[in-house]
């Protein structure tokens, strides 16, 4: 079993956010500010040791890398930014590629959809940004280049050798056959089968039916909590002394109803399952905010188990793990000031007693 999490790179200072956002902007800034909307309320959270990390600075990855690792995690999947040739975050996965004596798998994710302000204030208007632009031969062909060198090094996750390739929303692309196509196409020049396009369900994506798209993945929470917020009545938050209104007005979701869903869920051969930490945007969306309630790492730690032993009888040798690093959604494996390495003893723990099941994160 492959446990493959999912990597956020914005824990470093970039031209971008500096414009939008103010010098200095990187995710700690949202996580920083952060405060309780009603009691009982897990915020703002910390990491351990205050550890508000540059992912720039020499030492950080290796760090996690080391961490990650000795939890038996396989690899990260780091969110890919690329807009019509113009890139965003890709210092981190950069660092990853040159530094070989990092010895650990990783694959990328592409986000594609266009930079914007609706993640962060702005009152939910959108603010484009960047704009997503997709183009023809002439784009996919740079895009291929910069994916080359890291299609290229063995610790690039491969799957019949071929490159895992994950894409956010793959219906949002005009002529996303036409570009697996040509990718393809490209991949096998250099001696690969081809690439390992997996599809990130969302919501409704449907494009996994297409012969170009190898896999799909439930992107989770997203995608169930989606489901379960239809069964709430709207109320309005209160921003200023609403504590005990928020309670009931806040849209809250309980972390074992919704688990219990996803594990319901029919998954067959390459319909990959993920598990998550735990998931409160607030230092993003404040009252706007979707916030679980009832995560631990015991309870993280019965579903991951689950999770794995269904993966198995489905025949699937990866599950996904969100995430690493969104701090900004609550959602992280790394140590915090409340349960410490709890998250990653549990990943530690489960891989011990589902026999047969070895840490392969160390095959290089």
């Amino acid at each position: 079993m492959k446990l493959i999490a999912m990597y956020l790179p914005q824990f470093h200072e970039i031209p971008e956010n500096n414009d939008a956002w103010g010098k200095g902007f990187t995710e700690w800034v949202n996580v920083k500010k952060a405060k309780p909307l009603f009691l009982g309320h897990h915020q703002p959270r910390v990491p351990q040791n205050e550890d508000y990390y540059d992912l720039l600075e020499h030492g950080v990855m290796e760090k996690q890398v080391d961490t990650a690792k000795k939890a038996g995690i396989y690899g990260f999947c780091f969110y890919h930014y690329w807009f019509g040739g113009r890139m965003v975050l890709e210092k981190p996965a950069e660092m990853l590629l040159n530094n070989k004596s990092m010895a650990f798998h990783y694959c990328f994710s592409w986000a594609n959809e266009p930079w914007t302000k609706t993640w962060h204030g702005a009152g939910g208007n959108k603010e484009i940004l960047i704009p997503q632009i997709y183009g023809g031969e002439e784009e996919w062909e740079a895009h291929y280049r910069y994916f080359r060198p890291y299609f290229l090094d063995k610790r690039y996750i491969k799957e019949d050798n071929r490159p895992v390739l994950m894409i956010y929303r793959l219906r949002n692309i005009p002529r996303f056959n036409d570009m697996i196509r040509y990718w393809n196409e490209c991949a096998r020049k250099d001696g690969f089968s081809g690439i390992f396009i997996i599809s990130m369900n969302r919501c409704r994506e449907n494009v996994e039916k297409s012969r170009w798209v190898n896999a799909s993945v439930d992107f989770e929470p997203n995608r169930t909590k989606a489901e379960l917020l239809v069964e709430k009545p709207v109320l309005q938050p209160r921003e200023v002394g609403g504590l005990l209104w928020n309670r009931l007005a806040m849209r809250c979701i309980d972390y074992r109803k919704l688990n219990e869903k996803m594990i319901d869920k029919e998954h067959v051969k390459n319909h990959f399952r993920m598990a998550f930490v735990d998931f409160d945007d607030s230092p993003r969306r404040n009252t706007r905010a979707v916030i679980m309630k009832g995560s631990s790492p015991r309870r993280f730690g019965k579903y991951l188990k689950k999770t794995i032993q269904l993966s198995l009888q489905e025949g699937n040798e990866y599950v996904f793990l969100n995430a690493w690093n969104e701090w900004g959604e609550g959602n992280y494996l790394e140590p915090d000031i409340r349960y410490g390495y709890g998250y990653l003893n549990q990943i530690k723990k489960v891989l011990k007693e589902l026999q047969g099941i070895e840490l392969q994160s160390r095959d290089l």
